[in-house]
């Protein structure tokens, strides 16, 4: 029989599937990456869209911050970093002008050791560090605009004269892409701003959707945010599967995101011939980390460019989880939120009926996508963190397998996707109109 791999944690598991099973297994195209990441950086440097050089845009005597993802990321910040950093020293910027500052949202801080993996230990020496907190006392209030969305940014990242960015350019459940402007915009907003953008009046509305930029409401407060806090240059960008470059782009957040994500759509959006019974998808370290990250694979699935799910078929995520449900404010919320009905449908009305706070919009998709599909949790190292959240956990694919079949019986058509967040499958049929 056939063995099937996926990443689980910082390693894989192998798995087959039972008799009467029969399987299909699609991955991202197979796009060759970048030969020399070092040598592509640094000719998006020297080639920025929509801006003038950094050098340009820096000068001695100014205070620069860069933004720089959270240890869940899977973004090659140490790579990226580099580069912005030494083309301020050539510009004159003093290292005691320049900080650093992790771009956590509502998650939990950065250790000192995650600070060290994502940029550097010798850059953590040598530069000022932070994390950025979304319910500090000294957010800066950037207005509202003609949507009701309000505007809270960190301080440090205002009170900057050149504020800069770096990450990854990848499929996000409500921007569409992630990138760009987002670090600014909810990496280091408000509790406020995200509260707003993260609710049930925006993910609610027609264009905020998995894969899509145009259109697309979320997007555009994401990109309005960005603008107000000043976001002047970004390094972005796109990996594929096994997170080798495969595309640099710096400069303007909206033009490098635009470029990055219709290169980033050719490669994650593959067709498939039909709907499944079932589906399973990898995570793979550092998103499996917490089930709030792990779950993202079920709901990227479920709410994929065309439902590829049949009604009331089942995705079977592997994901140690070994933070529980996760460690930082959103994450907290994500779980109490899970638990405050008996069934997805209950906790899916209770959210509309009464609002919910940044976090907890976790729990709203995830209520959404258990109210059509069973969703099984394999190797979670608290199991109950699992069932509180509605979802079924097995210590092994052979059970969760065998639960399927029970539920579905043995002749059951499946869907393997070895890295559900960087795979989109679309019906064929949609995906030629």
């Amino acid at each position: 029989m056939l063995e099937y791999t996926l990443p689980f944690g910082r390693g894989a598991l192998a798995f087959h599937l039972l008799p009467g099973m029969q399987g299909e297994e699609v991955h991202a195209k197979r796009v060759p990456a970048v030969s020399d990441p070092v040598v592509a950086i640094e000719e998006a440097m020297a080639n920025p869209l929509g801006t003038p050089r950094l050098g340009a845009l820096a000068q001695r005597g100014m205070k620069v911050t860069i933004l720089f993802t959270d240890a869940t990321r899977a973004s090659p910040d140490h790579l990226l970093v580099r580069p912005l950093l030494r083309a301020l020293e050539a510009a004159g910027v003093r290292d005691e002008d320049i900080r650093l500052l992790c771009a956590v949202g509502l998650h939990r801080p950065s250790s000192l050791e995650e600070k060290e993996a994502k940029v550097g230990r010798d850059v953590v020496a040598r530069y000022a560090v932070f994390d950025h907190n979304a319910q500090a006392h000294d957010l800066v209030n950037l207005g509202v605009d003609d949507e009701g969305v309000p505007y809270w940014l960190n301080r440090m990242a205002y009170e900057s004269d050149l504020l800069l960015g770096i990450g990854i350019v990848e499929p996000h459940q409500y921007a569409g892409y992630s990138g760009g402007g987002k670090i600014a915009s909810i990496g280091v907003a408000g509790e406020p701003t995200i509260a707003m953008t993260h609710g049930p009046g925006m993910l609610g509305r027609s264009g905020v959707r998995l894969g899509r930029l145009s259109g697309n409401p979320f997007q555009r407060a994401v990109r309005e945010g960005a603008r107000r806090a000043r976001l002047r240059f970004v390094l972005n960008v796109a990996t594929n599967e096994s997170g080798e470059i495969l595309a640099v782009r710096a400069g303007d957040p909206i033009a490098v995101q635009d470029v990055l994500a219709k290169i980033a759509a050719a490669v994650y959006e593959v067709p498939v011939l039909h709907r499944y019974d079932l589906i399973v998808g990898g995570v793979g370290w550092p998103k499996d980390v917490n089930l709030y990250q792990a779950s993202r694979a079920a709901s990227y699935l479920y709410f994929s460019p065309s439902p590829v799910l049949r009604p009331h078929g089942f995705l079977i995520i592997p994901a140690p989880c070994p933070e529980g449900a996760g460690e930082g404010v959103g994450e907290q919320r994500f779980l109490a939120a899970m638990r405050s009905g008996k069934t997805p449908q209950e906790v899916k009305a209770r959210l509309e009926r009464v609002g919910y706070p940044p976090g907890a919009q976790r729990a709203y998709i995830m209520a959404q996508v258990l109210a059509g599909a069973r969703v099984v949790i394999v190797g979670a190292q608290d199991p109950d963190v699992v069932r509180m959240c509605h979802m079924t956990p097995t210590a092994t694919m052979g059970e969760a397998l065998a639960l399927v079949q029970a539920e579905l019986g043995k002749s059951l058509q499946v869907l393997v996707v070895p890295h559900a967040m960087l795979t989109l499958p679309r019906l064929a049929e949609e995906a030629d109109t």
